[in-house]
């Protein structure tokens, strides 16, 4: 085990669930584990082996009950997010990641110490799928250098699933899929959305086949938009309970579903 007691701890700052309870300690960063860290580790550790570094490489499981991952220098966006933050090329360049992510799992996922581990089933993929996807991408678990993102972070909600899933979920988030209202709350500025989703799939690479299926993925998260939340609300966590007041709590969620209904051919215009 590293011997780092000497060294004081820096809290990184961003996320919700674990707001304040991660921190970097000289090369390493320490931050809560789970009961799906191991499985987490396990697949981190094999999909350097099959050459993707796009995320942080774990160490180890501390007797303190946190996990220990290098860490990767950058710059992480935090709300509200910078200019640079929001320009196509930005966003272009984590879809160019989750790709590369998704095919290097390919092979990974159905060994053994994949398919017999148990993953978080929160907000996976319901039909599971041939590739790991992260299922939580949203700009503070991205690392960028000069605005090209070089890292994926915050592997817990991690469970194997569809590519399509995994883009929907991250396009809700980074396009951002949501309206006007709700976006500027996290300084996003006013942007053609249907245009972003469309660059979203053109620089993963999206086939044409698999482009109606993200639209489904979207309609079929927005449908179900702030259970989630809402069992971290109900379950008396303070960050997510902030969070729910903040964005205007349920009534946020319906109004995206109105406007979601009223825009999706729009998304489906800019996807052909």
């Amino acid at each position: 085990m590293t011997d780092d007691s000497s060294i004081e701890e820096e809290i990184l700052h961003g996320g919700v669930a674990n707001a304040g309870a991660v921190t970097r300690v000289g090369d390493h960063v320490l931050r809560p584990s789970n009961p799906h860290s191991e499985p987490i580790h396990a697949f981190l550790t094999a999909v350097r082996a099959e050459g993707f570094t796009g995320a942080s490489e774990p160490v180890s499981i501390d007797p303190d009950g946190r996990e220990r991952l290098v860490f990767v220098p950058g710059d992480v966006p935090l709300p509200p997010y910078e200019p640079w933050a929001q320009r196509d090329e930005t966003l272009a360049s984590i879809a160019r990641l989750i790709r590369r992510l998704h095919d290097a799992s390919v092979g990974i996922v159905s060994t053994s110490e994949i398919t017999e581990a148990t993953w978080s089933a929160e907000i996976a993929d319901p039909l599971g799928g041939p590739v790991m996807c992260h299922n939580d991408v949203c700009m503070e678990n991205v690392v960028f250098e000069d605005g090209e993102a070089v890292a994926l972070l915050d592997f817990d909600f991690a469970a194997p699933g569809r590519r399509e899933f995994d883009l929907a979920a991250f396009a809700r988030m980074c396009v951002p899929i949501d309206t006007d209202e709700a976006a500027s709350k996290l300084g996003w500025e006013p942007t053609d959305r249907p245009a972003r989703l469309r660059l979203v799939c053109d620089s993963y690479g999206l086939d044409a086949s698999g482009r109606p299926v993200v639209l489904t993925c979207l309609s079929e998260s927005i449908a179900k938009g702030g259970e989630f939340v809402r069992r971290r609300v109900e379950a008396g966590e303070p960050a997510f309970i902030e969070m729910w007041n903040m964005m205007g709590g349920q009534e946020r969620f319906d109004r995206r579903r109105e406007w979601w209904a009223e825009n999706l051919d729009a998304f489906a215009r800019a996807m052909t």
